[in-house]
């Protein structure tokens, strides 16, 4: 595989201390998994992406999709950067293949 698949990262630190600001968090949150992101950890989530523009395309619609209040931050990695990912504390659980091994492409 060559080196063109990326991940985008999105880290946010929403306000939840009203009725419309958690309502606001929940609708950005599900918006991003409905978008296919998958959550890392709390208020970390990462996309795969085919290529550069895919990936740019990704960040425009969490660009669309952004709370009034807030941060919101995005990353884009390539995929041999996301690999080398150290998880220092804890065990890394999923029953979601997501390594670059097992991608098939039709």
């Amino acid at each position: 595989m060559n080196g063109r698949f990326m991940r985008v990262l999105v880290f946010f630190d929403l306000p939840v201390e009203t009725k419309a600001e958690r309502r606001e968090y929940a609708r950005f949150r599900r918006a991003l998994v409905k978008d296919g992101f998958l959550m890392m950890q709390e208020s970390v989530y990462c996309k795969l992406a085919l290529n550069p523009t895919a990936a740019r395309s990704i960040m425009d619609g969490v660009r669309s999709r952004r709370p009034h209040k807030g941060l919101v931050q995005m990353l884009l990695v390539t995929e041999k950067q996301f690999s080398r990912m150290e998880f220092v504390l804890g065990e890394y659980h999923t029953e979601i293949i997501d390594d670059e091994e097992r991608l098939v492409i039709l």
